[in-house]
């Protein structure tokens, strides 16, 4: 029979569909539908000129707008020319690798959902609501920030903010993850519900354009931090946690989750590092504040985001406005997968919201 589910199932953390064709509880095959949140980001950016646009780009991975900032502020940069401060720098990994940190714990609670294991929710809320409190003593919002902008930051970082971020890594590492694993990670229900199931090869998960977390739980070391550095990441040290096969096969759903859990680690490590080291300084370039006009041209600029390589193409014809911005949407690329990995071997009813759920996807961007 074919079923829908969706689009608005609440294991598919947003609105999308998927057309389902089963045997009992086995699906044979799937045909997936976007579309439904539709935000239309590509076309606003070419209504709006440059520094109009950050706040748009919030609203595509709403979960971790700091890194979609950082992205298109990278770009327009590096096609303006701007050189961004040394504390501006500091400051966007900060905020950067706590925002990961506050995406991550929200893939782990609503995962624990799709499992069917409430307390980790509860859980990760307690915790993550001590990012956001930071996050809005720094620049009033807890959502979408628009914090990162062309040329820095919007408000410097204040000694009691450090403080606070200080208190939180001091709080959360390593106690509160270690309970995490102990509350779910090795739990035998969750182990037997993702060990073994949607398997994603490695070289599948290349040929579909597979990143982030996504791509590392199948044993490939990509990460655009270590690879292609940017900002003052290269002055950093820090890990690239991949999978390893440790509760069943390479790059199933219990790897890629938990590459998510050691990430968080590697995240506090790296915060730790930038506030010791933080210079004193601007926090951003003033004249990036007024206007910024670029040259013609065009220009290619990735980051890596809490759900892979969030890309931006911005094309100049000389006016403040700019004339194309296609942004790649690390989401988009990731569930594109999921049909083919239906169509690999037969998964059930119940292994196909595992399957979405250790994908992380958020439909803000996929739809962008």
């Amino acid at each position: 029979m074919l079923l829908n589910m969706g689009p608005q199932h609440p294991s598919t953390h947003g609105v999308f569909r998927v057309v389902l064709r089963t045997d009992g509880e086995l699906v044979l095959e799937s045909e997936s539908h976007i579309g439904y949140l539709h935000r239309c980001f590509e076309k606003c950016a070419e209504g709006n000129n440059y520094l109009q646009v950050v706040p748009y780009t919030d609203r595509m991975d709403y979960l971790c707008a700091m890194m979609n900032n950082w992205g298109y502020a990278a770009a327009v940069e590096k096609l303006a020319g701007i050189e961004v401060p040394e504390r501006a720098e500091y400051i966007r990994v900060i905020v950067s690798e706590l925002n990961r940190v506050a995406s991550h714990l929200l893939a782990f609670g609503t995962y624990g959902l799709d499992i069917g294991a409430i307390t980790p929710f509860l859980y990760a809320f307690r915790d993550r609501e001590r990012i956001l409190k930071i996050f809005e003593k720094l620049c009033g919002q807890r959502l979408n920030y628009s914090y990162i902008r062309v040329g820095g930051v919007t408000f410097d970082m204040t000694d009691e903010i450090l403080a606070d971020i200080e208190a939180f890594c001091d709080y959360f590492d390593p106690k509160i993850i270690d309970e995490y694993d102990n509350l779910l990670s090795y739990n035998g229900i969750f182990i037997s519900r993702t060990a073994n199931v949607g398997v994603i090869p490695a070289e599948l998960a290349v040929s579909y354009g597979v990143t982030g977390p996504s791509l590392r739980g199948s044993g490939v070391q990509r990460d655009l931090r270590r690879d292609a550095p940017y900002g003052i990441y290269d002055r950093l040290e820090f890990d690239v946690p991949v999978g390893s096969g440790e509760m069943g096969q390479l790059g199933d759903c219990w790897d890629r989750y938990m590459v998510r859990m050691r990430e968080m680690r590697q995240s506090i490590r790296l915060v730790r590092q930038a506030v010791k080291d933080i210079p004193e300084g601007p926090f951003c370039d003033k004249k990036a504040y007024r206007a910024v006009k670029p040259k013609a041209g065009e220009v290619y600029k990735r980051v890596e985001g809490a759900r892979g390589e969030v890309g931006f193409y911005v094309v100049s014809d000389g006016t403040n406005i700019p004339y194309r911005v296609k942004a790649r949407a690390p989401s988009f690329c990731n569930i594109s997968i999921l049909d083919k990995l239906t169509s690999l071997s037969n998964v059930m009813l119940a292994d196909l919201v595992a399957i979405i759920g250790s994908l992380d996807i958020v439909l803000g961007e996929v739809d962008r």
